[in-house]
């Protein structure tokens, strides 16, 4: 960890006896002192600081960088190897990183902070003033460091390089965290989980899984979102925006990411493939979806009851049970449904649209899934193994009503000890008991 001070130097450097750089600083000490340096820093300091305390020492070691500018002279590059040499306060913020002390709040979100000017730049995010503005273009910042980055793309100046690829960036932060990519480190640990992340930036949106913390509300409803990505996306549902068009269909979507995806059933690429069965993926978000097929992973907890499940929207969708929530009417005939996509479906029984059309035959079907299924019949794919036998089934129901044949017949009479394995056979057998005969002969 590095504490960062800003110190001008009015003081002509001196050697010591052993070769070592010192400087003498004009500054008010109980006592004459002397800073050991050696000239390897890396941060500028320029703020000038009266000193007028003994030295503190954090029990650990940590050095701290400066670099001290002279008049008119080069920089000298400095490392300060006495620990919070100058004064309290740097130590004081140091020390709150062990006990995790945050003692300045935001009054909008709740956010706590160590430093009190953390908490002011923090709270332009809720304000939204932007007292920095480009003087070539239109936009505005909150900080001046924003400015300062955004104005690098006039200029084209983009001075960190990647040392293992081509790629540079404006800002060294930046460098550091691409290179991450490189070595596959992840220094931020989530300590109340085992995911630990390249970038502290993501550490933070990831805690907020854990605290529930949900800092970006919308102005015009109660929705509120942990990104602030999500809650710029969410606002586009009010204001019908759909700003990214497809160059060869005109589609258009929010989400420039959702556009990439659908343009690739065009070309029909599908860059993500599955290491374990080898299917591809358009998407990487539904590959690592996929992957919870072969791992039985079901992250996602109902808090109801001891279900689980794969993808979130399967849990939400199922909270519903529990609620009776039907969110999606239909408008014809007041249908009620859990899913859009079921109401979009239902609607089709009365358009009779069929939009999915099968390319080996002129069969055509009112739901992708449907013509999935159907073209399993030309390709002679049974992606449904049974793990018992050797049998393989086009549709998951048949591999399901199939395993009952090895293990269960879960449809019992209650007028004699027989059993089935289909519903439909229980109800035929039923008839012998009561005699019903449904099915009239007309000539």
């Amino acid at each position: 960890m590095l504490v960062k001070e800003e110190i001008e130097v009015h003081n002509e450097p001196v050697l010591s006896e052993n070769g070592e750089l010192l400087v003498k600083e004009e500054l008010e000490f109980h006592e004459e002192q002397q800073l050991v340096l050696s000239q390897d820093a890396e941060i500028p300091f320029k703020e000038e600081i009266e000193v007028n305390e003994e030295p503190v020492m954090c029990d650990d070691e940590i050095p701290i960088k400066y670099e001290i500018e002279e008049n008119d002279k080069p920089d000298v590059k400095m490392e300060v190897k006495e620990i919070f040499e100058f004064q309290k306060k740097p130590i004081m913020i140091h020390m709150m990183t062990h006990a995790e002390e945050k003692p300045y709040q935001c009054n909008y979100c709740g956010n706590i902070f160590t430093r009190k000017d953390s908490l002011i730049r923090h709270q332009v995010t809720h304000t939204g003033t932007k007292p920095y503005q480009c003087n070539q273009c239109d936009k505005a910042f909150s900080r001046n460091s924003q400015l300062t980055t955004h104005q690098m793309k006039h200029t084209g100046g983009k001075t960190y390089q990647c040392n293992q690829c081509d790629k540079a960036y404006i800002r060294n932060s930046q460098l550091i965290n691409h290179q991450r990519a490189h070595t596959g480190e992840k220094p931020y640990q989530c300590n109340q989980c085992d995911k630990a992340f390249s970038v502290n930036s993501v550490l933070i949106q990831h805690k907020r899984i854990h605290t529930g913390n949900k800092p970006y509300k919308c102005n015009q409803c109660d929705k509120a979102f942990i990104h602030k990505s999500d809650l710029i996306i969410h606002q586009m549902s009010h204001t019908g925006e759909k700003p990214y068009q497809c160059n060869q269909c005109n589609k258009v979507f929010s989400r420039n990411s959702y556009l990439k995806t659908h343009q690739m059933t065009h070309t029909g690429e599908k860059p993500y493939q599955c290491n374990q069965c080898h299917k591809a993926f358009s998407v990487n978000s539904v590959l690592i979806k996929h992957k919870r097929v072969h791992t039985g992973e079901k992250p996602y907890q109902c808090n109801q009851c001891d279900k689980a499940f794969k993808q979130k929207s399967d849990l939400m969708i199922h909270q519903m049970s529990h609620t009776g929530e039907k969110p999606y009417q239909c408008n014809q005939c007041g249908k009620a449904f859990i899913r859009k996509s079921h109401l979009i479906n239902h609607q089709r029984t009365h358009t009779r649209e069929k939009p999915y059309q099968c390319h080996h035959c002129d069969k055509a079907f009112s739901q992708n899934s449907l013509l999935t299924t159907h073209n399993r019949i030309h390709t002679g794919e049974k992606p449904y193994q049974c793990n018992q036998c050797d049998k393989a089934f086009i549709q998951k129901r048949d591999l399901i009503n199939h395993q009952r044949t090895h293990l269960e017949k879960p449809y019992q009479c209650n007028h004699c000890a027989k059993a089935f394995i289909w519903k439909i056979y229980l109800i035929n057998h039923q008839r012998t008991h009561t005699g019903e005969k449904p099915y009239q002969y007309i000539q």
